[in-house]
């Protein structure tokens, strides 16, 4: 109830923050979209630019009105949105919707490496109007390590410091549009369908131009991912303003190029050309500040996609903070600067906003696809009506099929970048989870009461150096009753381990994104326990504070005595000392694997080589862990072939 409340409440704050985070993309659209479709060496058309307004208003309205703010806005996990929220929701129901949810999520994964350049660069280039020779990439390079460097301090302050500027961007693109609509305002004809359709079927080669409209609603996903910052209401209440805003502006332009028709645009960009001349140098740093902006969508939408791939095991863990206690925000610094070099790479092999635009749509294309499939799904189990989840599905997908097939006619001129990112991605997922899937089929459980009564005896025999006062494992074994084999071997016969106490610690993430709970199993009363916590999958797992809070609780209850048991230390009440053992897998020599599992495995642990290590993603003091490396025994060789000779 609580998360329903966060979602559906629409405060001053939320508006400005929403504002702020989650519109930078499709708002910066203005800049390049118009100029895109009509061109700039053919001679202007009347057909054409109505037509094109038709498709741009159109493709918003639909792809992003109806879809997404709401229809699959509907669709939150715990207040969670994104595609692998959504996944969440459905992937009980079948298997096969994991290949959807990749394929979208590393789409837009790779779609947050080419949205920055090409809409910081978009910005700058129009100083050139001013200083023509003007070089363009040291500066937009410089602008994105100022967007990335900021990341560290959370998108609540990005989203507060950000918000009034979007706002003022806003409303300077719903004044500049109106004052040009002002002067035709004949051009709102084109809000009929009909210009699209007739602009599609009779101008030769008008479907190719799909690609360049395409580029009006790039930003709808991101919104969807963002859901969690900014919640559901704050979205579909500020997204009225932008909407407006948005068409004012693109009527403008339409009202301006039309006035030019018989002429080339050349080198005019019809959004700089609705302004003043003394309102220029003003209107380009407020461009300049709006696609930074554009860049913050798709990085907190990333960061969002990371931290929900990780609970579903399609994503290495690697470390995630949380620079407030505000519910939605989040950090995570590998991907922070994985994205940053990836920016960095596209700006330097293009060079030029225009080039990038090749690279630009292919992929959230596909991405917007698979959320179509994934939210049919989610209709279909959460009993919509049969005929309107069909026309859903069957509509959009038409539609998106179109963007896709005119978007492949960029793949040459640089959309193979987007896929490729995109593939790389994919491929880091499809390893992950496969290698985890494979590690556990392969891992094998054993009751702990089958081992209650030798613990007893060893922690009892004095003949054995003791290792700690508490020994804490880690453990992945989900029932309360098991414990993996390979614990039992550890405490027995690699260095038999005697303690006072054995505690099993088992951490199981729930969909719930702020759960916070724990449930002790008391195995032998003062002498083995298991402690399972249910953590959020948005909570930090600081397992030694809260493993100490544990402790406190069941001191506090009489359930259990700490103090240690060395007779000297014990009649001065000294608290026994606490060891953690992790146990890190690695793949054994001494196996016979398939060839393809024995490849991903490979993969599997040089990826988990680069990681945050397991100890530092539990939270634990690293004073005070164990690491042991197990083997990964798969498969084991047999009928060994080896002769015995006596002589």
């Amino acid at each position: 109830m609580e998360d329903k409340k966060h979602l559906d409440t629409v405060t001053a704050a939320g508006l400005l923050v929403a504002m702020g985070i989650i519109y930078g993309d499709i708002g910066t659209s203005p800049l390049y979209v118009l100029r895109s479709v009509v061109g700039t060496t053919e001679p202007i058309r009347s057909d054409t630019v109505r037509g094109a307004l038709s498709c741009i208003f159109w493709t918003v309205t639909l792809q992003t009105t109806f879809k997404y703010v709401i229809l699959i806005l509907r669709a939150d996990n715990r207040g969670e949105g994104g595609i692998f929220a959504l996944y969440a929701l459905v992937r009980r129901h079948a298997k096969w919707l994991t290949i959807p949810a990749i394929i979208g999520g590393s789409s837009l994964l790779a779609d947050s490496i080419i949205t920055p350049p090409i809409s910081v660069s978009s910005a700058v280039e129009g100083l050139r109007i001013l200083y023509p020779h003007i070089p363009t990439v040291p500066i937009v390079i410089g602008i994105l390590a100022f967007l990335f460097l900021i990341q560290t301090f959370g998108t609540s302050v990005v989203g507060t410091a950000f918000g009034p500027i979007m706002l003022v961007w806003f409303t300077m693109l719903g004044v500049l549009g109106l004052i040009h609509i002002v002067d035709d305002p004949t051009i709102l004809t084109s809000l009929n369908p009909m210009y699209g359709v007739n602009f599609l079927t009779k101008t030769p080669g008008a479907f190719w131009l799909l690609g360049a409209v395409f580029l009006s609603t790039t930003g709808a996903e991101a919104l969807y991912s963002d859901m969690g910052h900014c919640g559901r209401a704050n979205i579909r209440v500020s997204w009225a303003y932008v909407k407006t805003c948005l068409m004012l502006n693109y009527f403008g332009q339409g009202a301006f190029v039309e006035s030019l028709v018989g002429q080339k645009l050349g080198e005019q960009n019809p959004f700089y050309s609705l302004m003043p001349e003394w309102f220029l140098i003003i209107g380009i740093c407020v461009a300049t500040a709006a696609t930074v902006i554009a860049s913050q969508a798709m990085l907190t939408g990333a960061f969002t996609l990371i931290s929900e791939a990780i609970r579903l095991n399609f994503w290495p863990k690697v470390r995630l903070r949380y620079p407030s206690n505000q519910k939605g925000q989040l950090y995570v610094p590998s991907i922070n600067w994985l994205l940053f070099a990836g920016c960095i790479g596209v700006v330097l092999y293009f060079q030029e906003s225009s080039r990038m635009e090749a690279a630009y749509g292919l992929a959230i294309t596909l991405t917007m696809m698979m959320s179509t499939i994934l939210f049919s799904y989610y209709m279909y189990s959460h009993k919509y009506n049969a005929w309107f989840v069909a026309f859903f599905l069957v509509f959009y997908l038409a539609i998106e099929s179109c963007f896709l097939v005119a978007n492949l006619a960029k793949f040459t001129h640089g959309g193979w970048v987007s896929i490729l990112i995109a593939g790389v991605m994919a491929f880091v997922m499809i390893v992950w989870l496969r290698a985890f899937q494979i590690k556990l089929r392969l891992t094998e459980y054993v009751r702990i009461d089958q081992y209650t009564q030798a613990i007893k005896e060893l922690s009892r025999d004095i003949s054995i150096p003791k290792y700690a006062t508490h020994i804490v494992f880690m453990s992945n074994a989900a029932r309360q009753s098991e414990i993996e084999s390979k614990i039992i071997y550890s405490i027995f016969q690699k260095r038999p381990k005697r303690a006072d106490i054995y505690w099993f610690v088992h951490v199981d993430t729930t969909d719930d994104p702020y759960t916070m709970e724990y449930k002790v199993n008391t195995i032998a009363p003062d002498d083995a326990y298991k402690v399972t916590f249910k953590l959020g999958f948005r909570v930090e797992q600081r397992i030694n504070l809260f493993f100490r809070k544990v402790i406190e609780d069941m001191v506090k209850n009489k359930e259990v005595d700490i103090t240690s048991r060395y007779e000297s230390l014990s009649r001065q009440n000294v608290i026994g000392d606490f060891r953690f053992v992790v146990l890190e897998k690695f793949l054994s020599f001494e196996n016979e694997l398939p060839t393809t599992e024995r490849l991903i495995m490979s993969i599997y642990f040089s990826i988990k080589s680069f990681t945050t290590p397991e100890d530092r993603w539990f939270g634990l003091d690293s004073s005070s862990v164990k690491i042991e490396k197990v083997p990964l025994v798969i498969r084991p060789v047999e009928n060994i072939q080896l002769k015995r000779i006596t002589s």
